[in-house]
Parts: C-alpha cells; structure tokens; sequence
C-alpha cells in the first residue's frame, strides 16, 4: 500500500516512466519544497537559478547538452528518497542540489552515498551534512546552523543579549540551529532559559510565544525558517514582545522571508546571510539578470543555487568526465570563484565563504526597491565554519 501511494505521488510530479532512460548529456535536479512553507525560501526560484547557471556555462559541457530537472518533495523525506531513487535509477540524474528542509537532506545524503551521486545542499541548514553525516559525495553550500550561530547569536550576546529562549522548529533542522547556536550563546557568557518545540507549518503560534514572553530572556531566538519564521514575527508583533522590550532573532531569514514581512514589521532584525544582492557589483550584476527572468531579486538560497550548479559544471569540465569520483575530486579543488561567493571546498565538502550581518532597515531608510539591509559586519568564513578535522566529519580522521 505504502509503495502504491509513492507511485501515486510519483505520477502526480510527472516523474514515473515507463521504463529506463538514456544517459545522454549532464542531467542536474532541484529538489525542493515548492508549494508549502518553504515555497519562497527556495523554491520554483531555485529552480530559475540553476537554469541561469546553465546558460551562463553556455549550455553544454563536454559536448554534451545539460538539463535542469525539478520536483517537489513537500518536506516529505520518504516522497523524496522515493523522487531521487526514481532519477538516479530511471532518469540518468547526474547531480541534485538544493534541497531544502534538513530531514529530507539528510535522507538524500545517504541513498546519494550509496548510489555514488553527488548532492549539493543548499537550502538545508544543518551542519550534520558535514560533520557526522558527511559522504564522500555530498556537498554543503551557502550556510549552515554552524555559520548562523556564529553570526547572529554571537552578535547578539556581545551586545547584550545574554539570556535566550528557543522556539523551535520540531525537526533536525531546528534542533541543529537550536544547538548550535545555544552552544556560541553559552561559550559566550549568555544562558538559554529554555526551549519549546513547534510543529513544521503551524498557523498558531500564541501558547509558545506566550512561553517565551513569560521566559523574560533579552533574546527570543526564532530557530525555524519560511513561512514559520514570518508567521512567529507577525504574532509576536500582536502580542507586544518586541514593544516589552524582547528582542526577536531571526537565525534563519532570508531576503525572500523579508519581502515577505515588509519592511514595518521586519525592521531591526538581525540575521546573518551568505549573500545580498546589493552588496558589490558582482552581487548586484547576478541580481539584475535573475530580476529579469523572475522580477524578484534572489535570496541567499537561489543564489546559492545558482553558484552551486555553476561549480558542479566548472568540475566536470576540469574532470573531463561525469564520473562521480573524479567530479567529486575536482569539487574540493577548484576554488569557488562567482557572482555569489569565492571560497574553498573543504575535505569533508563544506564549502567556506565570508557571510554577512545584517540588520532589517526602517521603512525610512530604504531608498529603493528590494532595499532592505544595512550590513553590520562581515563574518569570515574560517570563523564561520569549522575547519573539517573540527568538524566530526568520520572521512577527515
């Protein structure tokens, strides 16, 4: 029965063939959520990313066309398991990145291990995928729970905010980002005051916010992503908390969630993100051609998308082959060099870039559209991300 509604699942996305496939040219997949909580987060967007990846590397690589795939796993890790399986069995997909929500991540990690694929994360946050998770073929862009706690939580605690309380989203991502980022508030000098677990997708967030108002912490830190992360700002807003003197920590916001708010009720915010837009001129070129064919600028995931889809490419054409391993070999030695980021790959696949605080402006500082932060300081990526010896990755001991 269960196997029956996967077909059926399966036929829904238009992903069940009737048998096996050609291998012919390089086939890359997004996976992502792209109609619940996270559907602005990543969604159809990365999608449009990659695609601008593709035709920015001319369209084809060793002679051979590449193709940019989609599905959506509805945060649903066995739909996912079942989407990828399919692909790498049946549809000759050679790579699948960004992959939003942690428990899908890590699910795909594993069966990308065991059927030797590459995966790159992008839209997942935990730092399980390269610490005691990690593969020889998998890959962790653009953040991670790690980076987010360094950045946000820390400058946080420095300024003061040495009391916290979690509201936290009930699944790996959530307790990555809840720990992590409790670890820096303590080694900091800070104390958690307690936690209470949410539902993914709640409407109703009053009895946890109630919980912590009454924890009195300085800092009330919002460790889930999406349409959660929004819905936790607008009701806060509604019961007084930041007016009472709280202060609300997004540690996984991103542009997409911003827009969303709107400026009069995201203003002064502090988060951390791997990439702004309106940042240099290399951000902002990458911006306006994905403005273009969106009319929306990207977020750090979509970015992050677009960058981790150019490199897989970049790394099969130094490889001179599609083979898995050799790819996977070149991945860790090319330099990461684009519109979204330049850093490194290390061993256990976390790839090192600087990330950026920031804070939400008020609706009178923003003098144009999509204008939306000031920077506050730029966190390194060697102080971001621990090296891949620290990092509990099994392949670097």
């Amino acid at each position: 029965m269960r196997s029956k509604l996967f077909l059926a699942a399966l036929a829904a996305c238009g992903l069940v063939l009737t048998g096996p496939v050609s291998a012919q040219g390089v086939k890359i997949g997004i996976l992502n959520d792209q109609s619940g909580v996270y559907a602005d987060y990543g969604g159809k967007w990365s999608f449009e990313a990659a695609k601008l990846a593709v035709e920015d590397f001319g369209g084809s690589v060793l002679g051979q066309k590449i193709e940019v795939i989609s599905a959506d796993h509805q945060n649903k890790p066995d739909l996912a398991t079942a989407i990828v399986r399919r692909w790498y069995e049946v549809e000759g997909v050679d790579m699948i990145t960004e992959l939003t929500t942690s428990s899908v991540a890590l699910a795909i990690h594993d069966l990308s291990k065991q059927m030797k694929k590459i995966d790159i994360v992008v839209g997942a946050a935990t730092s399980r995928l390269t610490g005691d998770a990690c593969q020889p073929y998998g890959f962790h862009w653009a953040y991670d729970t790690h980076a987010l706690a360094i950045g946000t939580g820390g400058a946080l605690v420095e300024a003061g905010g040495d009391t916290w309380f979690f509201m936290t989203a009930d699944y790996a991502f959530g307790y990555a980002l809840e720990k992590d980022t409790g670890d820096v508030v303590k080694q900091r000098g800070g104390k958690v005051l307690g936690s209470v677990r949410i539902p993914l997708n709640s409407s109703d967030f009053s009895s946890f916010l109630l919980q912590a108002q009454s924890s009195k912490a300085k800092i009330i830190g919002l460790a889930n992503a999406g349409l959660d992360t929004t819905n936790s700002i607008k009701q806060a807003a509604e019961f007084g908390i930041v007016r009472g003197g709280q202060k609300l920590a997004g540690l996984l916001l991103t542009l997409a969630e911003v827009h969303g708010l709107g400026l009069e009720a995201a203003q002064g915010l502090v988060l951390t993100e791997g990439y702004y837009w309106d940042r240099d001129d290399k951000s902002r070129d990458l911006a306006n051609r994905y403005f273009k064919r969106t009319g929306r600028m990207p977020s750090m995931i979509q970015a992050g998308t677009y960058s981790a889809t150019l490199q897989y490419l970049k790394a099969v054409k130094a490889a001179g082959t599609k083979d898995t391993e050799a790819v996977a070999n070149k991945l860790k030695e090319l330099p990461v060099d684009d519109q979204f980021a330049q850093g490194k790959v290390l061993p256990n696949g976390r790839m090192v870039h600087d990330l950026y605080l920031l804070e939400v402006k008020k609706p009178s500082e923003s003098k144009k559209p999509w204008d939306y932060y000031k920077q506050l300081a730029v966190v390194p990526g060697d102080k971001a991300f621990p090296t891949a010896k620290e990092s509990g990755c099994p392949l670097t001991k």
